[in-house]
């Protein structure tokens, strides 16, 4: 059982910059993978980051060179630097975990479905 709690998301301008939060609980000890999602209205929720067990982050080609992944020494808590950011990013955003599977020493996050755990979400506005 994994709880995951997100927090930062705000309103800013065009070109702003943001850092996401998310608080990660585990109960089993168990290495997880972690992402990020964002879900905008009317459209369905997208991978935007992720993190392997081993610190491998993979980027949506959407936010590459934008966006930052990152996550503390502990795996309590991780984060979403988000620069330069626009209009188009405003969505909810999701702290996401995933038991994954195991390849070259570390626990991969998968690629081709949705992440098991999802935290509540936080807000991201981008005004023009």
């Amino acid at each position: 059982e994994v709880q995951l709690v997100e927090s930062g998301g705000g309103s800013v301008q065009n070109g702003g910059s943001l850092r996401l939060s998310c608080t990660v609980s585990t109960y089993s000890g168990s290495n997880y993978c972690l992402g990020w999602f964002r879900q905008a209205p009317g459209k369905v929720r997208e991978g935007v980051a992720s993190i392997d067990s081993d610190g491998t982050t993979t980027y949506a080609d959407s936010v590459k060179g934008r966006f930052t992944a990152s996550k503390d020494n502990a795996k309590t808590t991780l984060y979403l630097q988000m620069n330069s950011l626009k209009p188009e990013d405003t969505a909810l955003y999701y702290c996401a975990a995933d038991s994954g599977y195991y390849r070259d020493s570390a626990v991969r996050c998968p690629r081709d479905r949705e992440f098991r755990y999802y935290g509540q979400g936080t807000q991201v506005t981008v005004s023009s």
